[in-house]
């Protein structure tokens, strides 16, 4: 399919991005948005960089259609929620057969596959995608993670190719994820995983600075290091985190971050959906997924800074942060890389293991090398090791089912790293810093891999009131279903039975 003309509905920071890319690339956009600020702000970014004679707008859906060619192709860039449907519904007089629309907003998964029924009686395309990377990478190539029918999807893909991020070997991140809202479900997941890894490292960025006393000109020597040899070589956030440490204000030459207030309300206020969403599902699919859901918590915790200004108070602030004194600062933070490293590995396979569990449930045959494929570039989650270490995994491994861990290649990865993430917890831990992520992985990591938890107290406990039954030791491990027996650890008695 030859497409050489589009519409994006949604001109915001994304879709104008888009826009322009497209544009770059020889097709034609035709832009609506009911902000004509949106409008007003991408034209004349289009006029600066010459792209002014790609670009034309349209005041109404039914302009909208009339200005494209058949099939028409639109390209969402929307707010998740109602307005993905009551654009759907707008459009739907003015539809044909044969059209296709490429929902790229950060949709939820079962609002895409309400959308797709919408769609399928009209003979109309619907396909949600992820687009990762921000809207620096939605100008000059994303990472591209389309689901919905294969057919409609392939014969989008050779534009979507042009348009996407390249991997080192200059290979385009993007492929057909699989049917209904697989490619929206695996973009939440990237966003649960980059949650993780932002936690993480904004944790061993606050053991440099608050306990370590390290100046941002040290520590953005240290990311950059970090970025170009070992195991977070070429990991986006760690390259960012060297420039974000090293930028200052032209107009008082002071550094940016310094003026940068210490809340994340991306969530709180609903702008962001998908870390909501994937410790949701983690929970409704019953997934251990603690690196993400302590970096969700601590965002949320953070978003309100006139509670935690309350609650210092109450305590009188006498917890605060303190100094990690070490013999060999050198090699603390080496133990910091690896610790962090250990941690961005764990987001990854606890945000894979929950992607085998709704693969299994929607029986979507996802294919674990190309979602691989498509994070080696354009996004945010982008790191090499990591993504050289799990496309061999799942090369060697083909049919592996369940939690990574289980794997020797990625097991013994994060083993290498475990002395250096529990020094790195001990010692903050020690200095009452905060390291909700790093904790958590140091967790998770330890009772993954336990034959001996001391839940069986917890399950004699649920036993006890709630004759919730259990397994017994000798028993072998059996599945996580139900146990078969019951002890009557305290007879339930009668009000008269009780003075007997």
């Amino acid at each position: 399919m030859d497409i050489k003309k589009i519409a994006m509905v949604g001109a915001g920071s994304m879709g104008g991005m888009m826009s322009l890319l497209f544009a770059e690339l020889g097709t034609e956009v035709v832009v609506y948005d009911p902000s004509d600020e949106n409008v007003k702000a991408l034209m004349k970014k289009a006029k600066d960089t010459g792209l002014e004679h790609q670009l034309s707008s349209e005041k109404d859906y039914e302009a909208l259609c009339k200005a494209l060619p058949s099939p028409k192709i639109f390209f969402f860039s929307l707010p998740h929620g109602s307005v993905g449907d009551k654009t759907v519904n707008s459009l739907k007089p003015f539809l044909k057969s044969g059209d296709f629309i490429f929902d790229a907003s950060n949709e939820h998964y079962a609002s895409t596959e309400r959308r797709q029924k919408i769609c399928e009686p009209l003979g109309v395309n619907f396909i949600g995608s992820g687009v990762s990377g921000g809207y620096q990478s939605a100008r000059h190539g994303p990472s591209m993670s389309p689901g919905g029918n294969k057919e409609a999807v392939e014969k989008m893909l050779p534009f979507l190719r042009k348009a996407a991020a390249k991997d080192a070997q200059g290979r385009p991140c993007v492929a057909w994820m699989g049917e209904g809202g697989a490619g929206h479900y695996v973009k939440m997941v990237h966003n649960g995983i980059e949650q993780g890894m932002m936690s993480a490292l904004c944790e061993t960025w606050g053991i440099m600075t608050q306990c370590l006393g390290m100046k941002y000109e040290e520590i953005a020597e240290i990311f950059e290091e970090w970025d170009t040899k070992g195991e977070l070589t070429k990991s986006f956030l760690v390259s960012i985190g060297s420039d974000i440490c090293r930028t200052k204000d032209p107009k008082n030459n002071s550094y940016v971050l310094d003026q940068v207030k210490d809340k994340v309300v991306q969530d709180v206020d609903e702008t962001e959906g998908t870390g909501t969403w994937t410790i949701e599902e983690g929970s409704r699919l019953h997934v251990s997924i603690p690196t993400i859901t302590a970096a969700h918590m601590f965002r949320l915790s953070s978003a309100d800074a006139d509670q935690r200004i309350h609650v210092h108070k109450s305590l009188e602030g006498h917890i605060k942060v303190g100094k990690i004194e070490v013999p060999d600062k050198k090699a603390f933070i080496e133990d910091l890389r690896k610790a962090t490293y250990a941690a961005f590995l764990m987001s990854f396979v606890q945000g894979l293991d929950l992607l085998e569990h709704i693969n299994q449930e929607k029986k979507w045959n996802l294919d674990f090398s190309s979602i691989i494929s498509i994070w080696r570039g354009g996004c945010i989650i982008q790191s090499d090791h990591i993504s050289d270490l799990l496309s061999k995994v799942f090369e060697h491994h083909k049919h592996i089912r369940g939690n990574l861990l289980t794997v020797h290649e990625v097991g013994h990865e994060l083993l290498k790293c475990y002395p250096a993430l529990k020094n790195v917890v001990l010692k903050a831990i020690e200095a009452d810093a905060h390291i909700p992520s790093l904790s958590a992985s140091w967790s998770y990591f330890r009772y993954s891999g336990d034959v001996d938890l001391p839940t069986q107290f917890m399950e004699a406990e649920l036993d006890y009131f709630g004759n919730h039954m259990f397994d017994l030791k000798g028993a072998g491990a059996g599945k996580p279903v139900t146990g078969t027996h019951h002890f009557e650890w305290h007879p339930a008695r009668g009000i008269s039975e009780e003075h007997r």
